[in-house]
């Protein structure tokens, strides 16, 4: 190549080094802005499966406490509402409910009910999920038989 057309060459290439250098940032900034999204996404769904797992745990303890008691369970001293709350704890069965009910404040505003038919026991446990973007309260029902 002679002096003059390398020169001329060398011209065109003035920059080029900046602008790559440019585009790989761009492209290094979104794909680091992918990542955060779906780091967000797994904290916010490893949360719902805290909740969830609590929930669970919470319902199967209160099924063995009343499999514990099942007189009181037949004379209908475990069944509670919602928003039922345990004026006293003079009973097993009442400071089973009022344990319980204390446990359910570890869920974000926490409730649960329990109700028989029978010999199928319903446990109902909800709670609020608006702290990860879920708008509805939650709802874990548990039927077991005792």
């Amino acid at each position: 190549m002679k002096r003059y057309q390398q020169h001329t060459f060398m011209k065109l290439q003035e920059g080029s080094s900046l602008l790559e250098v440019l585009i790989s940032m761009v492209v290094l900034g979104i794909g680091i802005l992918g990542l955060l999204a779906l780091q967000t996404t797994a904290l916010k769904t490893n949360q719902l499966a805290v909740t969830r797992t609590l929930a669970s745990g919470l319902a199967v303890e209160i099924s063995e406490l009343m499999r514990a008691n099942k007189t009181a369970v037949e004379n209908g001293n475990y069944d509670i509402s919602i928003a039922g709350t345990v004026s006293s704890a003079t009973t097993i069965a009442e400071t089973d409910l009022q344990t319980w009910k204390s446990h359910l404040t570890q869920l974000p505003s926490g409730q649960g009910s329990v109700s028989r038919n029978n010999n199928i026991v319903t446990i109902t446990i909800q709670w609020d999920e608006s702290r990860v973007g879920n708008a509805n309260a939650q709802r874990f029902i548990y039927k077991t038989e005792l």
